[in-house]
């Protein structure tokens, strides 16, 4: 009986339970027949009863209303909205994936960081990487939670500690709908002050030991053999001043270099015309030029020039820039200075000076912390070898490259293209 279909089970138990009534219609047939009563009456009278018990004891089959969906079924299935405004509100990006990996959310800062992607696309379409991938395979694998390091070069070094988790639901296996959420935690700028506090305890070690021991060759030599020569002091303390001078133009360079890299990754936003800046550029340097001999020409095209910048740091750059061809490139006595601004061309800066040039070898490595062609003809000009340096790492944030091109004998120019 355990292979008989509920229906089948159903119509022996109901023939059971009219078994009763066919015996005693068959107990009247008998006596009936006994008493000569025709046999045909009697059997269509039987069967008549038989059919009457058989159609009561066939079950009635019912079409059952549909169930109504469990509550907590339709709260689950409303549920990732309610999340996704949630999540809208973090400022950390955060991804809401599915079973197969697929992206069934993303909130504003995942997008800002990442760029939008499709719902309902694999994840893969807008993460490469695969030490990510490979995580997200892990955790909805075993629906355990896992993190890993992850950086990106460009435009700017990010790095993130990116967390795969699984979404632990009361209802879960009810539905069997399975959420995993992916974060990005933004650790740049912990990466940045250890390595800013690091390189600046490296580089002011040594480029302050040659003048710090300076200072106490020339302390020493006052408190000793010169004590009563007034010209030697006098000429010491002078040397003196020089080095403090020096130290104290290595220190400001390097905190400004540090407190650029520190957001070297937020591109600054507002509109700086670059006509007015560069004639403030020039003014502010006409002395100094005037000291080493050299003109500085603007060659500034009519109407504006407008580039999406911090107007502090570009006089910074063009300063830095204007200021080191009329120090190395005096022998020219001309400093150029080019804007150019074409209809749908970049923006361009071009500082050309007619000096002794620079040679092919040195030209890559220009950039460098405390990198000098010539090192004394650096010191002697009062150069900290970290100008070059903080031009880079503003044109970093400002999205913007420097072009170097330079021949000996012939000059040098630095182009700085938006």
């Amino acid at each position: 009986m355990e292979d008989k279909t509920p229906w089948t089970r159903s119509l022996l138990l109901r023939i059971r339970q009219e078994r009763p009534v066919l015996l005693v219609a068959l107990l009247i047939a008998l006596i009936a027949l006994a008493s000569g009563v025709n046999k045909w009456a009697v059997l269509g009278l039987l069967l008549i009863v038989i059919l009457t018990a058989l159609w009561h004891a066939v079950p009635v089959v019912r079409q059952e209303p549909p169930q109504p969906v469990p509550e907590d079924v339709e709260v689950l299935r409303s549920r990732l909205p309610e999340v996704s405004a949630t999540l809208a509100a973090l400022d950390i990006p955060v991804m809401v994936l599915s079973g197969d990996a697929s992206v069934l959310y993303q909130n504003r800062a995942a997008e800002k960081a990442f760029g939008e992607v499709s719902i309902g696309a694999h994840i893969s379409a807008r993460l490469r990487s695969p030490g990510i991938l490979d995580m997200i395979g892990e955790t909805i694998a075993t629906n355990t939670p896992n993190q890993i390091e992850h950086s990106e070069r460009l435009p700017s070094e990010r790095v993130y500690v990116v967390r795969s988790a699984p979404v632990e639901l009361s209802d879960q296996q009810a539905t069997g709908e399975r959420f995993f959420v992916l974060s990005f935690r933004d650790i740049s700028e912990v990466r940045r002050i250890d390595r800013m506090r690091s390189d600046f305890v490296a580089n002011a070690s040594h480029e302050l030991r040659t003048p710090l021991a300076s200072l106490r060759g020339f302390i020493e030599t006052i408190q000793g053999p010169a004590k009563s020569d007034a010209k030697a002091q006098e000429r010491f303390l002078g040397i003196m001043l020089d080095q403090a001078t020096r130290m104290s133009r290595l220190v400001d360079d390097l905190l400004s270099l540090s407190r650029l890299e520190l957001k070297s990754h937020i591109a600054p936003d507002e509109k700086v015309d670059l006509v007015p800046l560069l004639g403030h550029v020039r003014d502010s340097l006409v002395p100094l030029a005037n000291d080493v001999g050299v003109e500085i020409a603007l060659h500034l095209p009519q109407g504006t020039a407008e580039v999406l910048g911090d107007r502090d740091e570009l006089v910074q750059v063009f300063e830095n820039l204007i200021e080191n061809a009329c120090k190395y490139g005096q022998e020219g006595k001309t400093v150029d200075v080019f804007l150019k601004n074409g209809q749908g061309e970049p923006v361009e800066v071009t500082v050309v000076d007619k000096g002794p040039g620079i040679p092919a070898e040195h030209v890559p490595r220009l950039t460098e912390r405390f990198y000098r062609v010539s090192i004394e003809d650096s010191r002697s000009k009062k150069g900290t070898g970290l100008g070059l340096a903080i031009v880079k790492h503003i044109l970093t944030r400002h999205r913007a490259r420097l072009i170097v091109k330079s021949e000996v004998g012939k000059g040098t120019s630095f182009t700085v293209r938006f």
